[in-house]
This record gives structure tokens, C-alpha cells and sequence, in this order.
């Protein structure tokens, strides 16, 4: 379970960050892409460490490659607390990025895996989500 404080400056940090790239303001969204990449690193190996965080921080990762650095490290402390919810959301995430990469093999490799942990998931809209991306790359 993320720290409700830690949740309530991930999520308000997440929306400035959308308002401020929606409104074109690169400083605005660098200060604040900073900011939360200080909570992640302020919280790194301690109980407060989350991958939920560490998934925020690559949302808005500019850099395909460093965002798969951090998906990966967000990948790990998911399977770490075993949260079928964010091993599924970052794998996915993942293959999106891999695809536009063209890591076809790699971003299979993450829609399976997202499509096994999001098997113990309410959400039935992302497991289609999960299944039509990779019929689409299985048929290719």
C-alpha cells in the first residue's frame, strides 16, 4: 500500500505535469518532472518506496529508453509487493514503448506477461486492450 501522502503528491505532481505539457510550458514541466523524480529518489529502499511512483515518473519519462530504465525499476518493486494491478499497467506501458522502438519480440514479451498478472485484475477494458495489442503484433 503507497503512503497517502506520498499517493496525494504523486497524483497532484502527475496533474500539474499534464497541465503544464496541455499547455506547452517546459520549464513548468521540468520543475515539476523534477520534483517528482526527487520523491522517487527520496524514498528509494524505504518502506515509503512504491512502484507506483516509480510508473508516474516514466508516464512522463520524455526519453523512450530512460522511460524503460524506469519502467523496469518500477517493474521490480511491483513484483516485489506482488500488485497484479501495476506489474500489468508498467508491462503494458512497456510494450507500448517497445513497439514504437520496434522491439517487436520484447514488447510481446511484455503484453504476455501483462496479459498473465492482469488474469487477477477487475479491469476488463485494459485486459482488451492488452489482448487486441497483441493479436495485432502476433499477426504481423
Amino acid at each position: 500500500m503507497i503512503n497517502t501522502k506520498i499517493y496525494k503528491s504523486v497524483y497532484t505532481l502527475a496533474e500539474k505535469l499534464l497541465e503544464a505539457d496541455r499547455k506547452g510550458h517546459q520549464e513548468a514541466f521540468n520543475w515539476l518532472y523534477s520534483e517528482l523524480k526527487a520523491i522517487c529518489i527520496d524514498n528509494e529502499n524505504t518502506d515509503k518506496d512504491h512502484p507506483e511512483q516509480w510508473e508516474t515518473l516514466a508516464d512522463f519519462t520524455a526519453e523512450l529508453d530512460e522511460a524503460l530504465v524506469i519502467y523496469d525499476k518500477a517493474l521490480e518493486k511491483a513484483k516485489a509487493i506482488n500488485s497484479k494491478d501495476h506489474l500489468s499497467s508498467i508491462a503494458f506501458s512497456m510494450a507500448v514503448i517497445q513497439v514504437e522502438l520496434g522491439q517487436k519480440e520484447a514488447a510481446i514479451t511484455s503484453l504476455q506477461n501483462a496479459k498473465i498478472t492482469a488474469n487477477k485484475i477487475e479491469d476488463k477494458e485494459f485486459k482488451a486492450e492488452i489482448d487486441e495489442l497483441l493479436t495485432k503484433l502476433l499477426a504481423e
